[in-house]
């Protein structure tokens, strides 16, 4: 019994030793492999210039990003002067027939000689703008030019040729769930920087809004005052400027919105090349798919831009896109809402020739595009243009301009329709679209419309 109690005994003891001697190899080729990979970090660290996406991926920091973006982000404080209330307090401290008011928001310098960008809603009506960069200097700017339609201005400071400046990238490249930085200067606290992800691309706020928003949404913290600011990749390269936010009670909560930098660098060229926004049109009516849509159309696809009508005018009619052709490609980027499509046109010009891939009926087809500049006018949420002297006859009328795209939501509801015909604004006849500037700032109360039947109809505001 003895012997068989130590026979037992050294049974366990040779499990034991196994045991111990299995976990010291494996410990052994973990040590081996943590060595070999903080050796790579090492290398990595030592060079002049590394790679932040291996930098990020091995030891997660923004700090390369950061170091290059602050002080190229600036404050941007806007004076402007609107007129006296006429209240009751001025028979106390004088009727000033002008009253100054201060606004804030942050730009972006992407020039060394001192051009930047920011947002429209920050410089808008602003008497004089004054510019704070990251080391307390303050310049006085000049308004170069802007587009409402956007929400991209563009100044310039001037005292040096070695401005820091932020490198625009290729907005289109960009995907979602890729780390990103928000840079602004708000309240001139100097510049702050938030960290998130791009959540989602070619966000459009409102569905029936005439500025045909294509934002990239981001999770990184923006608040009013970095209005102009900077969203930038990793690299610290410029891939959007922060427009907006959502939010019930204007702070942040989750999402946060920028103009692609594709958009904003068109915009910022066009305007010092040609002093204001070339807009190339395809010349194509209609909406984006769905699965009702799709149902009610027999289509096998849920994504995509539905055409309803071509511009006979326009270089979509003229390479052969025809009613009932979904768009769901151009170039190489996606088109699966429109969003996707007005994003895309928005970074192109007049003259741009475009691979557009339509389905039509069971197959694909790629068709070249010529872009066409846009005679379309903006008024009231809608695109409208010149009615053709066929167009009136065929309705029997005198005058008219004809609705291209209509994105109010009120009117919408109220059942207005590409290709109604605009009449009467305020019981006054309209005959060009150049006469709808003069309404721009006039109380509309009524508006008439000949509908596709050629019927009149006649919308009253309260």
């Amino acid at each position: 019994m003895k012997r068989l109690k130590n026979i037992f005994g050294i049974i366990i003891l040779i499990v034991l030793i196994n045991i111990i001697f299995k976990s010291f190899s494996d410990y052994k080729n973990i040590s081996d492999e943590i060595s070999f990979n903080t050796l790579n970090v090492s290398a990595v660290d030592n060079k002049d210039e590394p790679n932040p996406k291996i930098r990020f991926f091995q030891n997660p920091d923004f700090t390369i990003a950061a170091e290059k973006t602050i002080n190229s982000v600036v404050h941007v404080k806007n004076t402007a002067t609107s007129k006296g209330s006429n209240s009751i307090w001025d028979f106390f401290y004088g009727n000033s027939e002008n009253r100054r008011t201060v606004g804030t928001g942050s730009g972006v310098i992407v020039s060394n000689d001192g051009y930047i960008i920011t947002n429209f809603h920050v410089i808008e009506n602003a008497n004089e703008i004054e510019i704070t960069t990251n080391d307390n200097k303050t310049f006085i700017a000049e308004i170069i030019g802007s587009d409402e339609n956007s929400d991209i201005a563009v100044l310039k400071i001037s005292g040096s040729n070695s401005f820091p400046y932020i490198r625009f990238a290729n907005s289109d490249q960009t995907k979602i769930g890729e780390w990103v930085l928000a840079v602004g200067n708000p309240f001139n606290l100097t510049s702050t920087v938030t960290a998130g992800i791009i959540s989602a691309k070619s966000r459009d706020l409102n569905d029936y809004d005439s500025k045909n928003q294509s934002f990239i949404q981001t999770d990184a913290a923006v608040n009013s005052g970095n209005s102009g600011g900077a969203l930038v990749n990793i690299n610290g390269d410029l891939i959007g400027i922060n427009t907006a936010i959502q939010s019930n009670n204007a702070g942040f909560i989750g999402y946060s919105f920028a103009v692609p930098s594709n958009i904003a660098r068109k915009i910022y060229e066009d305007i010092l090349e040609f002093g204001d926004v070339q807009r190339g049109l395809l010349g194509v009516t209609g909406q984006s798919l769905n699965t009702e849509l799709s149902n009610e159309l027999n289509l096998d696809i849920t994504e995509g831009f539905y055409v309803n009508s071509t511009d006979k005018s326009m270089g979509a009619y003229m390479a052969g896109i025809k009613e009932g052709d979904v768009i769901t490609k151009i170039d190489n980027v996606d088109i699966k809402k429109f969003s996707d499509l007005t994003g895309y046109l928005n970074s192109k010009r007049p003259g741009d020739i475009l691979k557009v891939v339509i389905k039509r009926n069971s197959s694909f087809k790629t068709l070249s595009v010529n872009l066409k500049r846009s005679t379309y006018v903006q008024f009231y949420g809608m695109q409208l243009k010149d009615a053709t002297d066929a167009k009136l006859e065929e309705n029997k009328i005198e005058n008219g301009v004809v609705v291209v795209v209509n994105r109010n939501g009120t009117l919408y509801r109220m059942g207005i329709r590409a290709g109604y015909i605009l009449t009467e604004i305020n019981e006054q006849k309209i005959t060009s679209t150049s006469e709808l500037s003069s309404y721009e700032n006039e109380n509309i109360y009524q508006i008439t419309f000949i509908d596709l039947n050629g019927e009149k109809e006649r919308l009253i505001f309260d």
